[in-house]
């Protein structure tokens, strides 16, 4: 355990008394590790010492307790990774750093996220912890102009390696066709020699492969040589050691070949050259295909408009202005005109026009926009003219947000990663040890030459391994996937989801705005005696027009339509779960369920025969009564989507269960199971019930994924095993949920079911693939195969190999880029 001394403050949530801060004291102290516990109820912050590795166990004991702690996520831009020995010591490095709660480190962004304590600034500490592993480390800038730089920075690097290769290539490509071919062709070979002499031969082979080695190839030494120096080589030490140990033989060899034993006396520069040559394809396939991987980031970004145009003056006056669009400010009046994108969020203030959303929604339908409508940022203009205020800017723009949450899922680590992190830590360490034993191996017992074979099959195995496949083949498959789903309007706020999704066995429904179009429509009105139906429509829209409820809109829209003029409801109470009452000109009305009624003592069975015909109908019967008398019974029904159908099918065709969870009575709810194929129907359920409905449904062994919208399904989401929010539904359930769908369509549910049993797949290829290669290769480098079948292994081919294997991994987690959706959705 290392020693983590310095101080730690941490801000804790839900103190409000003396006893709060007694409770917190407790807790933090029996963490094994904590000391000097201090709790300040004043400024909400606990202040302690630690000695642990990461603050994960405090944070969840403060959890448990009922106290959470506030933290926040950095993220940081590394240089220098290329393998996953690097990501195992940079997130060791940041990890040692005091008040770090988690660190999660990505090879193919090249980035890490850093999650500490809210308000603590270790920014400085961080950068100067991963510096001083070999990897400087700078804060990520995710502005318009950090995004440019960093693409630029993209591109100067692959140009680089192109530049390098060129050279490399150029310069390899004597020694390989003069020394293969004399290998081959035995007439050329004595050519060479009576013509040029092998010592001459020899010389020119020297300068040539020196110029690849300390030209292209000292990339190697810059990066290998302090890895090594630090007591934690990587790959490039291995490629480093490997030619420099082919190269520094050919050298002895070449100018002192009498202190070599008789008969060893040969020249690997052909071998040396070749290798740094065929490892610079490898990275710079590799450099391509990495940025290939975040195509789906650059083009959320490309998205965003550079320029707003800004009306400034009074309403005679008005002036047009062009300004950055990151001086737009909160209220700002912004016109848009056809053809254009809109620059961030807003409400229409005037104007009509048609505006395509697909890069929200993944649906290609325009979408009419007018007064009081809502605009995000990113979309287009198809035609007509918009004004708007603009009410979110910067980083709070729905697109920014999109942005943010792809790149966490991306940059986060599924569970599945934990075993590769193990193996790589050490994989380079026991490659050279591997190395080393080969060459004491073949010098004790191998054949003549003996040293020849023994430095020969060494160098292979240092050549051959590849700990960037291993680090390269879970955060590949995670940024193509995750970024494909946004294209298709789907966001994984956590890339784990990705691997708890593939899991699940049961989808719970919530009904109401999921399940139906979330706009209920008033179907049927039948009256007690005594009771006119235009009255007592009047007095319920008056009481319901107080209402949130999309049943109680639905009451006032049919009141408004037959010209019913509305009173004034006074006294309006909400009882949560049954309904609502309230005083209409000088009438005591309530209206709710049938439960309500029998709570207020009145009979609905007055209307059991027309309850029972609504029920079986699929609509929602809702009672009013009037001064103590029942008065009415009213039928809401709220439209089924026309993608449910086919969303409910598809999902079994899955083998998935699926189940629904409403408030409707169990008739109600029988009848729309009916209709739909759903096999388990949870109804009567409360707003605050859905929490147990969730935990039932997981009580008989299944794990569930819960599907909502609303503020009261942010429990039930965060209670499932994962979380899927609509994402025309509230920022609160959004916030709840791992996973988004951008549109209200529901066929997006199997969708990203789907996608996520084929990104999990596509991960285990990846890691199948280079843990094969490395353990089947490696000791067939070695020469293991040689007493059996005379087979050894050229350094040459073994570095073929090496580059093929990072670019297979690539290769096969950019298929995932063409994966193809089970169902078209529609808008809704």
């Amino acid at each position: 355990m290392s020693s983590k001394s310095d101080p730690i403050t941490l801000p804790v949530d839900g103190m409000t008394c003396g006893g709060c801060v007694g409770r917190v004291e407790k807790t933090l102290r029996s963490v094994a590790g904590t000391e000097e516990v201090s709790v300040n109820l004043a400024t909400g912050r606990a202040s302690f010492r630690y000695r642990g590795e990461g603050l994960q166990p405090v944070l969840q004991a403060l959890k448990q307790a009922g106290y959470p702690a506030r933290t926040e996520k950095l993220e940081l831009s590394i240089e220098g990774m290329n393998c996953g020995s690097c990501v195992g010591r940079v997130e060791k490095a940041l990890g040692a750093v005091p008040g770090v709660v988690s660190v999660a480190v990505n090879l193919a962004t090249q980035r890490a996220m850093v999650e500490i304590p809210a308000g603590l600034d270790l920014k400085s500490d961080l950068e100067r912890a991963s510096s001083a592993a070999g990897y400087p480390a700078t804060l990520h800038d995710d502005s318009a102009s950090g995004q440019d730089r960093e693409r630029n920075e993209r591109e100067a690097q692959v140009t680089g390696l192109r530049r390098s290769l060129t050279i490399a290539a150029v310069f390899t490509l004597p020694i390989f066709v003069l020394d293969m071919g004399g290998h081959f062709v035995p007439a050329f070979h004595h050519w060479l020699m009576a013509t040029i002499g092998q010592q001459t031969l020899y010389l020119l082979f020297f300068v040539l492969a020196s110029i690849v080695q300390f030209g292209p190839g000292l990339r190697f030494y810059r990066q290998g040589f302090p890895a090594l120096m630090r007591g934690g080589p990587d790959m490039n030490s291995l490629v480093m050691m490997g030619t420099s140990a082919a190269w520094g033989y050919s050298v002895v060899a070449t100018f002192i070949p009498q202190v070599l034993p008789e008969g060893t006396v040969h020249v690997y520069f052909e071998a040396s050259a070749v290798i740094i040559t065929l490892i610079l394809v490898g990275r710079y396939l590799e450099a391509i295909a990495r940025g290939r991987t975040s195509e789906a980031i650059r083009h959320l970004l490309q998205l965003q408009a550079r320029t707003a145009r800004v009306l400034r003056g009074a309403a005679s006056q008005l002036e047009e202005e062009d300004i950055p669009v990151e001086q737009v400010q909160l209220g700002d009046r912004i016109l848009v005109r056809p053809g254009e994108t809109v620059p961030v969020d807003g409400r229409v203030e005037s104007g009509e026009a048609w505006v395509d959303e697909s890069m929200v929604t993944g649906e290609p339908v325009p979408v009419r926009k007018g007064e009081g409508d809502t605009l995000v940022g990113g979309t287009v203009l198809k035609n007509g003219s918009l004004v708007f205020t603009a009410t979110h800017i910067g980083a709070d723009t729905l697109l920014s947000r999109i942005v943010r949450m792809v790149e966490e899922a991306q940059g986060s680590k599924l569970p599945i990663q934990a075993l590769v992190d193990k193996v790589t830590l050490v994989f380079v360490p026991v490659v050279m040890a591997l190395a080393l034993l080969t060459l004491v191996v073949w010098l004790v017992f191998g054949p003549e030459p003996g040293l020849t074979l023994a430095l020969v099959n060494a160098v292979a195995v240092l050549i051959i391994a590849c700990p960037c496949a291993m680090g390269l083949a879970t955060p590949t498959s995670i940024m193509v996937g995750t970024g494909k789903a946004a294209e298709l309007g789907i966001l994984f706020r956590r890339g784990e989801a990705l691997q708890t999704l593939r899991n699940v066995d049961l989808i719970a429904l919530d009904k109401t705005g999921t399940l139906t179009m979330g706009q209920p429509e008033l179907t049927d009105l039948e009256t007690a005696d005594g009771f006119a139906k235009d009255d007592v429509l009047q007095a319920v829209a008056a009481v319901e027009r107080q209402s949130e409820h999309p049943i109680g809109e639905a009451i006032v829209a049919a009141a408004k339509e037959r010209g019913l003029t509305l009173a004034e409801a006074r006294q309006f109470e909400s009882v949560s779960g049954m309904g609502v009452s309230a005083d209409v000109a000088g009438q005591t009305l309530q209206i709710g369920a049938d439960r309500f009624m029998r709570q207020l003592g009145l009979d609905p069975a007055v209307f059991s025969n027309t309850a029972e015909r609504l029920a079986d109908e699929g609509k929602t019967p809702l009672y009013a009564a009037i001064d103590g008398k029942l008065a009415a019974i009213i039928a809401v029904s709220d439209p089924i989507k026309d993608s449910t159908p086919a969303a409910i099918q598809t999902l079994k065709a899955a083998g998935l269960k699926v189940a629904m969870i409403t408030g409707d009575n169990q008739r109600t709810a029988d009848a729309i199971a009916r209709q739909l194929g759903i096999d388990t129907v949870i109804a009567e359920v409360m707003p605050d019930g859905k929490v147990e409905a969730v935990k039932q449904l997981r009580a008989d062994g299944n794990r569930v994924a819960f599907v909502g919208d609303g503020i009261n399904d942010a429990p039930a989401l965060a209670e499932a095993d994962i979380g899927i929010a609509i994402g025309t539904g509230t920022d609160i359930a959004i916030e709840a949920a791992e996973v988004v769908l951008m549109s209200g369509d529901l066929r997006n549910v199997p969708t990203a079911i789907d996608l996520s049993r084929a990104t999990l797949r596509n991960i285990r290829q990846n890691l199948f693939w280079a843990f094969a290669y490395n353990t089947a290769l490696i000791p067939v480098a070695a020469g293991v195969l040689y007493p059996v079948a005379g087979i050894l292994l050229s350094p040459v081919f073994a570095a073929g190999a090496m580059a093929a294997s990072s670019v297979c991994v690539l290769g096969n987690a950019l298929r995932l880029k063409r994966y193809r959706a089970p169902m078209a959705a529609t808008s809704q």
